[in-house]
């Protein structure tokens, strides 16, 4: 009797055992992906983003500033490297004059002193030659005379006063743009300005190759030459300086 009651309550509800059938035909869903995995590959990405922005533009900032000062740098690298196969004809230029001889009493008594001339003979003396001595060391050691050099870039200069008469002789040796250029280079008789500008301009430089270097390393998945080049430029170098430096 149960039997037949069992049988006659399927009979009666056929959908049940059709959605039994499917149950077992249907696959089951694909389990989907941790959160904490996508959110720290999101993450990942977005922090990469962010670097890489700041190093294109730290990257072509310092570029921009230092653009002119490698140009500048980089042919006069070249000039210096064959400046024994660049004529160059020195231009000399003497001049005479004289300081009135009330200022020589002014002057410092010979010594090991490297105070420059005082303003009242100093004026003086850019008056009578083409050449104004301000601000410049003097070497009083003489007992007849007072000697200012004034090298600059490309150029040699020197003033002397002679101290009985207030005599003033000067000469320029003028050696050409091309000694200025590798005098600037060099960093040779510029003063402190300049001297200034090359510091900084190094710093620039540094932040421009560090930064292509970190660059270099985010392209390089894509680029596959980028690291044998860079390595590269250190071995060639580096077998130069061993091999043919001695």
């Amino acid at each position: 009797m149960e039997v037949a009651d069992a049988l006659d309550r399927r009979d009666a509800d056929p959908g049940d055992a059709g959605a039994s059938d499917d149950a077992r035909t249907v696959a089951p869903p694909r389990p989907a992906k941790p959160k904490a995995a996508a959110g720290k590959k999101k993450k990942n990405k977005k922090a990469r983003a962010f670097w890489l922005k700041q190093l294109h533009t730290w990257h072509w900032v310092s570029a921009a500033i230092s653009l002119v000062g490698m140009l500048l740098f980089a042919a006069t690298g070249i000039t210096l490297n064959h400046a024994a196969s660049i004529g160059a004809e020195p231009v000399v230029t003497q001049s005479e004059g004289k300081v009135p001889i009330a200022l020589l009493t002014k002057l410092h008594a010979p010594g090991d002193a490297t105070d420059p001339l005082p303003p009242e003979v100093a004026k003086a003396v850019a008056a009578a030659v083409p050449l104004d001595p301000s601000g410049h060391a003097a070497d009083w050691t003489g007992e007849d005379e007072v000697y200012i050099a004034m090298p600059g870039p490309g150029r040699d200069a020197w003033v002397s006063i002679d101290r009985a008469t207030g005599e003033v002789q000067a000469e320029v040796t003028n050696r050409g743009w091309i000694s200025y250029l590798n005098d600037l280079h060099k960093g040779r008789n510029t003063g402190g300005a300049w001297s200034w500008f090359i510091d900084l301009f190094a710093v620039a430089c540094l932040i421009f190759t560090i930064t292509g270097l970190f660059l270099l390393q985010l392209h390089a998945k894509h680029r596959p030459m980028t690291w044998p080049l860079v390595g590269l430029s250190l071995l060639i170098p580096l077998l130069l300086a061993l091999l043919f430096i001695h």
